[in-house]
C-alpha cells in the first residue's frame, strides 16, 4: 500500500527537523542517514524517496534550521520595550547556550559551513547577513552601525561557542554575562 502524498510530507518534513536539531548538536557529519530515519520512525531505505543524497538532506536541514533561528529571534524583539537587549538577551541565555539543538546554527554549524557545498554556505551567509542587518536597524541611525553590528554578532557567536564549550560552568556564565553587557 502507498502512502499518501500529505504522509510523505509529513514525514519528509520530520526528517528534516530531526536532522536540523541533531546537526546543531553534533554538526553536519555527526548524524547517519539511519540514526535520522530511525528518530523519524522511518527505514533507512526509504530515504532516498526523500532525498537524492546526504548532502541534500544536509543543505536542506540546514536551511530549516536557520528558518527556525530566524523566527526565534524576531519574536525575542517583536514589542520589546529595548529591542537590542532583547535580542541580545535572547542570543545570550543559559537556555540557548543549554539546548544547542533548537539554538542557533550559525555558532553551532560554523566550523561545518565553513567546509560544506555552496548551497550550505549561502544560506549560511544569508543568516550572517540577515543578523547584521537586524541588529544595525536596532542600534539605530548611527555611523557605525554596521561596524558595531558585525562586532555584536561576531561577539555573540563566539561567546556562544567558547561558553558551550568550557568545563567550568561558573566561567561559562560569567562569559555570557560580560559579552552581554559589553554588547548592550
Amino acid at each position: 500500500m502507498g502512502h499518501s502524498q500529505e504522509e510523505k510530507e509529513k514525514n519528509h518534513r520530520q526528517i528534516v527537523e530531526i536532522a536540523a536539531a541533531r546537526m546543531r548538536e553534533s554538526g553536519t557529519e555527526g548524524p547517519g542517514v539511519a540514526e535520522i530515519m530511525k528518530a523519524a520512525g522511518l527505514t533507512h531505505g526509504g530515504f532516498y524517496k526523500h532525498f537524492d543524497s546526504r548532502d541534500d538532506l544536509v543543505a536542506e536541514a540546514v536551511e530549516a534550521a536557520i528558518a527556525q533561528g530566524e523566527a526565534g529571534y524576531r519574536s525575542a524583539t517583536e514589542g520589546a520595550a529595548d529591542p537590542l537587549a532583547a535580542f541580545v538577551d535572547w542570543y545570550l541565555s543559559d537556555h540557548h547556550r543549554d539546548n544547542p539543538g533548537s539554538g542557533c546554527p550559525v555558532v553551532a554549524l560554523g566550523a561545518d559551513a565553513a567546509r560544506a557545498d555552496p548551497r550550505v554556505r549561502t544560506a549560511y551567509r544569508n543568516q550572517v547577513e540577515r543578523y547584521i542587518a537586524h541588529l544595525e536597524e536596532l542600534i539605530g541611525d548611527n555611523e557605525d552601525a554596521r561596524r558595531q553590528a558585525i562586532a555584536a554578532v561576531s561577539s555573540m557567536v563566539g561567546a556562544m561557542l567558547i561558553s558551550r564549550a568550557v568545563d567550568n560552568p561558573e566561567l561559562s556564565d560569567e562569559i555570557l554575562r560580560e559579552v552581554r553587557a559589553s554588547i548592550e
